[in-house]
């Protein structure tokens, strides 16, 4: 995938600000949006310039960093109550997503670890803890493809929901990281994109990153998937997951609970694939999972252009949440969890 060093790079550090791809503009366009404080970063991440649960954790700890950076030379207090204002901000950007909190707790302790040091080595502290967890992640994605391509049989026609690639993480991805890991290890096999309404991630990302990739790929229009399953032209479903409570329910992009359904109603393996950042075992069920309900505008037109009429009421969660039950099994980086329950779940912690 052209870009900058050669491949995509979903996050950019420079060294003196964060540039992050403008997913906004993709297929069309491959532009980069910089930040260079928290605050800018929390507006790319509200306004979906970056998205994808473990790609978010990773844009708010640059956020902190870069919030840091800018700090080098104010007093220690003020440094210090900018900072939790700074993380206060990032916290508020996106609520599902739990990746978003986990970075941001860890960029917390790291912070903690050097308190009472300059400004320059808080910074520089941070901007490594950032860093670490941006590496972190693209070995964690690489770790949940190699063990999830073992759940792909050759020949697999792969549906998928949203964009859980390269774009929606530091780099690799999730879902479609068990696709490219099949691939690498010879298998052939192609994808069923769905196109994802309202934002059209499956349509604009995932299209756009298996073209890249050469991998086959077909798109469909989320309403086609249960006719292309009843018809036998799907042999698993893989997505990614937002947040996945301690009893194994998984909060997803809103269309993965159909998709679920369906998916055992035909007696196909639905596959979810997550780091275990995006496992939240403080949240007993998906019931407690707050689901982000986003502006009506994303539905009732695209791109400034409006195909509903004026004074329609519009309903726009950004999730769904689908019960365990459903799930086949759970790839982790650490081990699949089949039927995945809240005792497997905690196994992957102990």
């Amino acid at each position: 995938m052209s870009a900058r060093g050669g491949a995509v790079q979903t996050l950019y550090w420079t060294g003196k600000r964060l540039e992050l791809v403008d997913q906004r503009a993709l297929p069309q366009r491959l532009d980069y949006v910089a930040c260079a404080s928290a605050a800018e970063t929390a507006q790319a991440i509200r306004d979906m310039v970056v998205r994808g649960a473990p790609a978010i954790g990773c844009a708010a700890a640059f956020g902190i960093a870069l919030e840091a950076r800018r700090l080098t030379e104010a007093g220690s207090a003020a440094r210090a109550e900018a900072l939790q204002q700074a993380f206060a901000t990032l916290r508020a950007s996106r609520p599902t997503a739990v990746n978003l909190f986990w970075a941001l707790d860890r960029m917390q302790a790291a912070l903690a670890a050097v308190a009472g040091r300059s400004g320059a080595e808080v910074a520089a502290a941070l901007v490594v803890e950032a860093q670490s967890i941006t590496a972190e992640d693209i070995e964690c994605n690489r770790a949940m493809g190699r063990r999830g391509a073992a759940l792909v049989p050759d020949g697999a026609r792969i549906m998928t929901h949203c964009n859980a690639g390269a774009l929606a993480t530091a780099g690799y991805g999730t879902a479609l990281g068990v696709v490219r890991a099949a691939r690498d290890a010879g298998k052939r096999v192609s994808v069923i994109a769905n196109e994802t309404r309202p934002f059209q991630q499956g349509a604009r990302l995932t299209a756009w990153e298996m073209v890249q990739e050469r991998i086959p790929v077909t798109l469909v229009t989320d309403s086609m998937a249960g006719h292309l399953m009843q018809t036998g032209k799907v042999d698993l479903v893989v997505v990614g997951a937002d947040r996945v409570a301690a009893n194994g329910d998984v909060a997803n992009k809103i269309g993965t609970y159909t998709l679920a359904v369906l998916a055992a109603r035909h007696g196909l393996p639905f596959y979810v694939a997550a780091p275990c950042s995006t496992i939240d075992l403080a949240i007993a069920s998906g019931a407690a999972i707050p689901i982000e309900e986003r502006a009506a505008a994303e539905v009732t037109g695209f791109r400034g252009e409006r195909w509903a009429p004026e004074g329609v009421a519009v309903a726009n969660p950004a999730f769904d949440v689908t019960p365990a039950g459903l799930v086949s099994a759970l790839i982790t980086e650490r081990g699949i969890v089949s039927a995945p329950s809240a005792a497997g779940l905690r196994a992957l912690f102990d």
